[in-house]
């Protein structure tokens, strides 16, 4: 506002505010807080309905494993933002590897063989492994004033 403003304006602009920010705030929380435990029930849920399938196949294999270990990732890094409101960017990381990891052995079990696609999966690992790397070295150079040390 300008200094020309009428100062029943700015009174009335000043309340207004007063009023809409902490209750937008409050609306963004609970947004949050509501959408983070509906993710954290539903990968309850997946994990366990791919636990039940799991229980009824002879053995479980190295996919059905991995899935297990992408659903504990999921839940961790829910977890780690419902304690610290911080979301764990390396936990994303890790599920994106995990789940390159899950596909490259889906192909090699299909195709029996190694060609191009599988060698560029291989080169993506090797870069969400350079960005961990990234993230890990600015989290611990560069931390911001909330973080903890050797935090995201």
């Amino acid at each position: 506002m300008s200094d020309k403003t009428p100062k029943s304006i700015k009174s009335i602009e000043e309340r207004i505010e007063s009023w809409f920010i902490p209750t937008g705030n409050l609306f963004v929380s609970l947004f949050h807080r509501i959408a983070l435990f509906a993710i954290g029930a539903a990968t309850v849920w997946a994990a366990g309905m791919s636990f039940l399938e799991m229980m009824h196949k002879p053995y479980a294999s190295v996919q059905d494993l991995l899935l297990l270990f992408i659903y504990l990732e999921i839940g961790a890094m829910v977890g780690i933002y419902f304690k610290t409101n911080h979301m764990p960017v390396r936990f994303l990381i890790y599920i994106a590897i995990t789940a390159v990891t899950r596909l490259i052995i889906d192909l090699v079990g299909t195709k029996h063989a190694a060609d191009m696609g599988i060698l560029l999966m291989g080169v993506t690992i090797f870069v969400l492994a350079l960005a961990n790397a990234l993230v890990r070295y600015a989290s611990n150079k560069f931390p911001s004033k909330t973080d903890h040390p050797g935090g995201d």
